[in-house]
């Protein structure tokens, strides 16, 4: 059986990383950081140990000793899922201070497939940067675009949150 590890960061959009748990049939190990928690309960209403049923084991992002903090313990695929602009900044720099960016690196260096759901929207520079740093490293950088040519029944709400941020970026 595949080994993902699943990670949810401060970003918002940690409904998406509920469904991939949800509907991802490989073994999955969760990591959340302590931003992704609070955005957890702040968005769904929910604590991480509510999850427990669709992981095999959930690690503190905080516990640089995880099993999976070494290429030595295999996994197949880390999928940050929503990945927040700072973890992609951390990851495509180096920087492994958290389990997170630490099974990053692993999966760089281990060349283990490495996708990275980038939620965030207008991105800088600098940020573009970082994403096409890591894509050549072989991550595949997805940012969360839910697409509009399906049926569904929120279309509404997710157009008018695009429209807000467009919004917001006119009026500054």
């Amino acid at each position: 059986m595949m080994r993902t590890i699943v990670g949810f960061t401060g970003a918002s959009g940690v409904a998406y990383g509920v469904d991939f748990l949800r509907r991802c049939p490989e073994d999955k190990f969760l990591v959340a950081s302590k931003w992704g928690k609070r955005v957890l309960h702040e968005e769904l209403g929910l604590k991480v140990e509510e999850l427990r049923p669709w992981v095999r084991d959930i690690y503190s992002d905080s516990d640089l000793a995880a099993p999976f903090s070494s290429g030595s313990n295999h996994f197949d695929s880390l999928v940050i899922i929503p990945c927040s602009i700072s973890t992609l900044a951390k990851i495509a720099n180096g920087i492994a201070d958290t389990l997170i960016t630490r099974i990053a690196q692993v999966a760089l260096k281990e060349r283990r497939r490495l996708v990275i759901a980038l939620r965030e929207t207008p991105l800088s520079s600098i940020a573009l940067e970082n994403a096409l740093k890591l894509s050549r490293e072989g991550a595949i950088i997805m940012p969360i675009s839910p697409p509009h040519y399906l049926k569904v029944n929120t279309v509404n709400e997710l157009i008018e949150g695009y429209v807000d941020k467009v919004l917001n970026i006119k009026e500054n």
